[in-house]
């Protein structure tokens, strides 16, 4: 059934916007993370921070800032974490060395931030080589102010067949998550050379266990329009079995009428490419819409390739790409992420 949102919500509990506090249990894993493009398509960025129970002291954090002549600015690592408690004492704050967080006001507001070191390296470098060896530095510093744009997506929540197959084996390779879309302005300074900018994006607050065994593969892409209007979805690839896959997908029209959908063509990873590639996608709505909408990679900001795993995974595991795309839907345009994975076995040769 279609749904009208009268408010930024969603339904979710708001505590589920705040951070966990206290080192849990070993395994558990509370995450805060963001894709931004620049408006224009001139740059894309995804910065996170991962808070995992055996490690608590120190949260890992990624940051990539992908730019349209495929310049790449990239860094992993983990730093002392940021004290959790907001200035209202909630548990508003996840950080950890040069990366920030916090949720300004839950569901409506977040910010972000980076100040440090980065490695210097492009697209097409950690393409043919994931495991660059950081030689050339940058100084970076991001600010961002996020506005959210449409009520999050809990994954399984709007379709009984999405929701029967996060009921088991493949609801571990996601763990128990949201996503909100947003809009969002900000900051970039390279080297003490700064350019403001706008921007949309995608928020990802997940809080639990999370396991890969058994994964393989997936295709999810998300974007928010000028007028409103906005998609999601997130697919398996059909089982050498038959049996279920996940696939569960939305779009929300202009008046903010969230539509379930599920997606029937889908642009599958077969080869790396640093932008230009075609991802363009068609869902079907349950009330019987078919929605094409067009989309092209205009930058990529991380490629993992089989050789960078550890050395007891399964040998066919699946190959990731991040990348961020222009989106066209009845001719209104945006930009918007799309991330991907596929064994080996079927990528192209």
């Amino acid at each position: 059934m279609a749904t009208t949102a009268t408010d930024l919500t969603g339904g979710v509990p708001e505590d589920r916007e705040f951070v966990v506090a206290t080192r849990p249990e070993d395994g558990l894993r509370d995450a805060v993370n963001v894709w931004i493009e620049e408006e224009n398509g001139l740059f894309a960025m995804r910065i996170g921070v991962e808070a995992v129970g055996a490690h608590w002291d120190r949260h890992e954090f990624w940051l990539d800032v992908a730019f349209a002549d495929g310049r790449l600015l990239s860094r992993r690592g983990d730093g002392e974490a940021h004290a959790p408690f907001g200035a209202d004492g909630r548990p508003t704050v996840r950080g950890t060395g040069p990366v920030r967080f916090e949720c300004v006001e839950p569901f409506r507001r977040w910010n972000a931030a980076y100040k440090g070191e980065v490695a210097e390296t492009t697209a097409q470098a950690i393409i043919d080589n994931p495991a660059f060896e950081e030689a050339v530095w940058a100084d970076l510093e991001i600010a961002v102010d996020m506005d959210m744009a449409a009520p999050p997506w809990v994954p399984g929540s709007l379709l009984p067949e999405a929701a029967e197959a996060l009921g088991g084996e493949q609801g571990s390779f996601m763990s128990p998550r949201y996503e909100q879309l947003f809009r969002c302005t900000g900051m970039l300074t390279v080297n003490g050379q700064s350019r403001p900018f706008k921007a949309n994006g995608l928020r990802i607050r997940r809080t639990g266990f999370r396991a890969f065994a058994g994964f393989w593969g997936h295709c999810w892409q998300s974007a928010v329009f000028p007028s409103g209007r906005a998609f999601g979805f997130n697919i398996y690839p059909p089982r050498d079995d038959g049996g279920l896959n996940y696939a569960e997908g939305w779009i929300i029209d202009a008046d903010g009428t969230r539509t379930p959908a599920r997606p029937v063509r889908v642009p599958w990873l077969r080869r790396f490419l640093t932008g230009g590639e075609d991802v363009s996608f068609v869902l079907e709505t349950i009330d019987g819409r078919r929605v094409e909408i067009a989309g092209e990679t205009f930058t990529n900001t991380r490629s993992r390739g089989g050789h960078v795993l550890p050395p007891d995974w399964p040998k066919d595991f699946p190959l990731v790409q991040q990348s961020h795309a222009f989106y066209t839907w009845d001719g209104e345009r945006t930009t918007g992420m799309i991330e991907r994975s596929s064994k080996p076995s079927v990528m192209a040769r």
